[in-house]
């Protein structure tokens, strides 16, 4: 059973997609590191180089890599009115956080962002307003949003994809520390990476769902312990 979404050109859904990442959005995600804190006080990440491998890490085999896919996979649940399959993508991710940190992390920023969103209002079915009200992961919130709002999935990925990086770069620049320039740097280098994530997450499917990334997972469930934190996690 479908659902209806809004129909709108690709400008006006793009300009909504660019308000729902602006740095204003209330959802909180400058207060996060995913780890990245851990890994510059303990110096595993001590120039843009090794933050730029690190960002691309999490773009190839890591957490950036699951959310584009959960994402991706949200959005179409929503399109097509797959409710079962938008449930299952959802208990999956938050299965999958590997701290308390980054659970907490991903919960109340989908909470947030929903509180957001809602200043842009359209009909909802009933199954995803049930779906709302249950604690949900970020990624599964935006990819359903956007796939009740007309934004497509692939601009979806692309956006939310660039947004983490860009986040993950501010953190960098801030406790490494680097020039706004060399971030900048960064942030153009990885956008082939970016480009591809999206392509590959449009026909991504849940059993293809997985990721390789021990150092930033362990860097976050080694936050919690550090003596002076900036970031919550």
């Amino acid at each position: 059973m479908g659902t209806s979404t809004i129909i709108m050109d690709e400008r006006a859904a793009l300009i909504r997609l660019f308000s729902w990442l602006s740095p204003a959005f209330p959802i909180g995600g400058f207060a996060y590191s995913q780890g990245l804190e851990t890994a510059i006080a303990e110096g595993r990440v001590k120039d843009s180089g090794q933050l730029a491998e690190w960002i691309s890490g999490q773009i190839h085999c890591g957490s950036l890599h699951t959310d584009a896919y959960f994402l991706a996979i949200a959005a179409r649940a929503v399109t097509s009115g797959d409710w079962e399959t938008l449930a299952e993508a959802n208990s999956l991710c938050l299965a999958l956080q590997m701290s308390s940190e980054r659970d907490k992390e991903t919960r109340e920023q989908a909470k947030s962002f929903l509180e957001a969103a809602s200043a842009w209002p359209t009909v909802t079915p009933n199954e995803l307003n049930a779906a709302f009200e249950r604690p949900m992961a970020l990624p599964i919130a935006f990819g359903a949003k956007a796939g009740l709002q007309g934004v497509s999935p692939e601009a979806g990925v692309a956006g939310y994809a660039n947004s983490v990086v860009a986040q993950q770069i501010s953190v960098g620049v801030r406790l490494i520390p680097l020039g706004q320039t060399a971030g900048l740097v960064i942030l153009a280098s990885l956008e082939a990476k970016i480009a591809q994530l999206s392509t590959e997450a449009l026909s991504a499917q849940l059993d293809d769902i997985s990721s390789l990334s021990y150092g930033t997972d362990i860097a976050s469930l080694r936050h919690e312990d550090l003596n002076v934190r900036i970031f919550r996690s």
